[in-house]
């Protein structure tokens, strides 16, 4: 049985006055089963907070939209309150807690993309709200609750039972929360429309990769991570993982159109995607993309810290390192058809212009 590989958009899950938290669900996107990912969207209106919470997955987060602040408190170490604003990575390795929120009259979006191999539920990520009706209070008992904190009963019950609101809630505007500090963004987080760039081809594209050396933390996630912005009409060669690693793919910006090839030359995938939209492309599986006049980007995770790629085309492909008998042979062809093809793409990388 094949796996549907098309492009899935997420659904809202929970939310209300402070924004909302969509996800994307295995049921209806199977390769996050299938590959052990999970993928969701945080939505935060202004003065919106999600509140403390931590999750059963490793993640990266991206912020698509707007500025806000991040507190991420790793285990057993102090409270790091984080600006951020669109473009920023964030790596989230196991265990911490972390809380958002936006001050500004712009939408905060932020993108989660993590690893579900040791989560409760291939595919999906669980969260652990620290308050709330859902919070871990709630399920231990007034006298568990009381030696734990040392606090009298009436306490207890207030602690439990004023917050009402699951998971995000809208603060007053006079509520004053924490600063950020400049200090604690230093390593946790990497902006990656900021970032030198790893490739750049004129009228071609950008990337940006996110690893261990410019963001270590990446390392405890398990995960690496790129942004690709395509310039309008360009093409990104095919290609695939070379170290059976799974690409996880959002459109930020932008609409193109997509192939992907699987096993035994068989296209497996072709569709146009747009802004907003999460496909997965089985390990070693073959991906081009070609985007529309306006461009596209994308930021993808990819599930090794420090990724490899092949690519079938342009002056780094690997029909450049074969020999041209070799080439022959393998194609059935003549000596001149070899050469016309050898000659082609010997000064582009990863990224073709469009067509004059």
């Amino acid at each position: 049985m094949e796996i549907d590989l098309s492009p899935k958009l997420s659904k809202k899950v929970y939310g209300g006055d402070g924004g909302a938290y969509y996800a994307w669900c295995p049921n209806e996107l199977p390769m996050l089963r299938e590959g052990n990912i999970g993928a969701a969207k945080l939505v935060l209106e202004k003065n919106g907070l999600a509140l403390p919470s931590y999750s059963d997955s490793a993640k990266v987060a991206y912020v698509l939209q707007g500025s806000g602040v991040a507190g991420i408190i790793l285990p057993e170490k102090e409270e790091k309150v984080l600006a951020i604003k669109k473009g920023d990575a964030i790596a989230l390795p196991f265990g911490v807690t972390t809380w958002w929120y936006n001050k500004e009259d712009t939408e905060l979006a932020i993108l989660f993309l993590g690893d579900t191999s040791k989560a409760h539920k291939s595919g999906s990520f669980t969260d652990f709200s620290l308050t709330g009706p859902t919070g871990i209070f709630t399920g231990f008992t007034t006298e568990f609750v009381s030696r734990a904190w040392d606090l009298d009963e009436a306490t207890v019950k207030t602690l439990v039972t004023k917050q009402t609101v699951k998971g995000i809630v809208k603060l007053d505007p006079s509520f004053k929360m924490p600063e950020p500090k400049k200090e604690h963004y230093t390593g946790m987080a990497l902006n990656c429309e900021e970032a030198p760039l790893d490739v750049d081809i004129k009228n071609g594209g950008k990337v940006v990769v996110l690893n261990t050396k410019n963001l270590p933390l990446v390392g405890e996630v398990g995960l690496g991570a790129d942004l690709v912005r395509l310039d309008g009409g360009a093409m990104c060669s095919p290609g695939f993982s070379c170290d059976s690693a799974l690409q996880v793919t959002y459109i930020v910006r932008g609409s193109g159109r997509v192939q992907v090839v699987g096993v035994d030359g068989k296209r497996v995938l072709e569709t146009t995607v747009k802004a907003g939209y999460l496909f997965i492309v089985p390990r070693f599986f073959v991906i081009s993309k070609i985007c529309d006049p306006d461009g596209m980007d994308w930021f993808s995770i990819i599930t090794t810290p420090n990724p490899i790629f092949t690519h079938l085309a342009g002056k780094t492909s690997v029909w450049k390192a074969l020999s041209p008998q070799v080439l022959q042979a393998s194609f059935n062809v003549g000596q001149d058809v070899e050469e016309k093809f050898s000659s082609k793409r010997k000064a582009e990388e990863i990224f073709f212009p469009p067509p004059n």
